[in-house]
């Protein structure tokens, strides 16, 4: 039986009723969701598939990142709501390439985890896999595991096993509705050019779960906990002096009361020169370069490779030691003399944020 997978929540629980209830079956699992946006966040999932297949023994088959097709097919249906004609589209291209795989490898039935996603419509993905296993003389299995406790079982082994809980179904559709209705910034959809990872973006989220499969390779202990912390995303910085853009990197956490502020140097303690407005602050490549030992040449050269988000955020609290500062700090290659406009659209935001400790007798 080929087992059409979407994620790991979902298929971990749904593999094991399936071979309770087929145990005859050879469960082959096949990945396949060109849905699932951006990529890392794609990785993400098929990383934490790959665990849960290899916990239980099952083979696992990767189907093709499709998304230039998945878009095409879907175009026109962007604003459709969840559950609606989008969704079936997407579901009947998730299915019928799968029955083909099916096909291929001679499987006389599949099914997808799907049917055990509470966001999704049991009714609607049996009328489409129904249809395709006409279409391919292959028989779709639609066993409805969310009754009576399911659910509820399914959210337990979810924590029991550390499995990987996205809080979107996959396509930038539905994320970009969904965190409008939040009133919440589609973080997961903001990369920096300097591609530098950002506090709970799917990039870290990445990193911690490769760190997680390190651990248990090695049999290292550990826990995942959840944080809750003040976010900060750069939406969109720049300076000009004179009217003149000049290169400019803002450090973690920087912001203005609005998104536009002009000024001049108005004294400086030591190598740090503050602005006469909205409790701006300047440092000069020389010194942003003795505070991280590194040896940028500009500050272009900086802005394309910065060092780890945690070590810019360390350089702010030894520029500003008073406590939960979010005055702007800006690096320039020289410190101005002349009139200087800064255009800074940032956001600070609360938000939660899973951290992996191996450390873990401090913590019992």
């Amino acid at each position: 039986m080929l087992v059409h997978i979407c994620c790991a929540v979902d298929s971990h629980y749904f593999l094991q009723k399936l071979r309770d209830d087929y145990p005859d079956e050879n469960l082959i699992g096949f990945f396949y969701d060109p849905n699932i946006q951006p990529y890392s966040e794609y990785q993400l999932r098929l990383l934490d598939v790959k665990r849960s297949c290899k916990l239980l023994n099952i083979e696992l088959i990767e189907g093709d990142y499709d998304v230039e097709a998945w878009l095409k097919i879907v175009k026109g249906y962007e604003k459709e709501p969840e559950k609606g004609a989008r969704c079936s589209i997407c579901f009947d291209r998730r299915f019928e390439v799968s029955a083909k795989k099916a096909s291929e490898i001679q499987a006389t039935r599949f099914t997808s985890t799907l049917l055990t996603s509470p966001k999704k419509s049991l009714t609607q993905l049996k009328r489409a896999g129904d249809k395709l296993g006409e279409k391919y003389n292959i028989e779709f299995i639609a066993p409805d595991y969310r009754k009576a406790s399911g659910t509820q079982e399914q959210n337990i082994l979810t924590k029991k096993d550390n499995l990987y809980r996205q809080d979107y179904c996959g396509c930038i559709y539905g994320l970009t509705m969904q965190r409008d209705s939040q009133d919440k910034l589609a973080d997961e959809l903001i990369s920096p050019i300097s591609n530098q990872i950002q506090p709970e973006s799917i990039e870290e989220r990445l990193e911690l779960y490769t760190k997680r499969l390190k651990c248990e390779e090695e049999d290292i202990s550990y826990r995942i906990i959840k944080q809750r912390f003040l976010n900060w995303r750069l939406l969109s910085g720049l300076v000009k002096v004179r009217g003149k853009i000049i290169t400019s990197h803002f450090l973690p956490y920087s912001s203005i009361k609005s998104k536009y502020t002009r000024g001049k140097i108005d004294y400086n303690i030591d190598k740090i020169y503050y602005m006469n407005r909205d409790e701006v602050r300047f440092i000069d490549l020389d010194y942003y370069n003795t505070l991280t030992n590194s040896s940028y040449n500009n500050v272009k050269e900086l802005m394309f490779s910065p060092p780890l988000f945690d070590i810019e955020y360390k350089i702010r609290v030894e520029i500003e030691p008073l406590s939960f500062s979010t005055s702007a700090i800006i690096v320039v290659d020289n410190i101005p003399d002349k009139k200087i406009e800064i255009l800074l659209d940032s956001k600070l935001y609360f938000d939660v944020r899973e951290v992996l400790i191996t450390n873990l007798q401090q913590y019992q």
